[in-house]
């Protein structure tokens, strides 16, 4: 008798070529259909919120240059790498006030004018503060620079954001 018959006789599972094992993994382990919301008003909550969420990621995803903040806000995100940015983000302060976007206030952060960097940090520290925002890499890095920086009033102001003292 050889060793192959052996294994067989001891009740061992037989061994399974490579291809049935993919077709075993690529098949669907159940067949139970996707469980849904219970009840009409569960339906129509769950539709509801699927059309809020979806609405708001359309929004935030494909939505046209001046939807958020209007055409001071996009001419300061126009200006964002030229000369121009300081000025665009005054015209933003005297008109509208300061930012309560966080990519308006790193870009405010940008600019160049102590006044425009204080107005911006002000802004973030009251969005944060509140709880409305959340301080992104990119806004930790800009702050840090700030708190590194030669103005030692923005950068006391950049520390506290950084490091709340509760």
């Amino acid at each position: 008798m050889s060793g192959r018959d052996d294994d067989d006789d001891r009740g061992e599972r037989p061994k399974l070529s490579w291809s049935e094992l993919d077709k075993r993994r690529d098949r669907p382990r159940s067949r139970t259909p996707e469980r849904g919301p219970r009840g009409a008003a569960a339906e129509a909550r769950s539709r509801g919120a699927t059309k809020s969420y979806l609405a708001k990621l359309d929004d935030r995803l494909f939505a046209k240059k001046g939807s958020s903040g209007g055409k001071l806000a996009d001419a300061v995100r126009d200006a964002l790498g030229t000369p121009a940015l300081t000025d665009a983000c005054r015209a933003h302060l005297d008109a509208i006030g300061p930012p309560r976007d966080a990519a308006l206030i790193a870009a405010f952060l940008d600019a160049e004018d102590p006044a425009v960097r204080g107005a911006a940090l002000g802004a973030l520290a009251e969005e944060v503060a509140a709880q409305r925002l959340t301080l992104t890499s990119g806004l930790r890095a800009q702050l840090r620079g700030l708190a590194e920086g030669a103005d030692d009033e923005l950068a006391a102001r950049a520390e506290e954001i950084l490091v709340p003292r509760g």
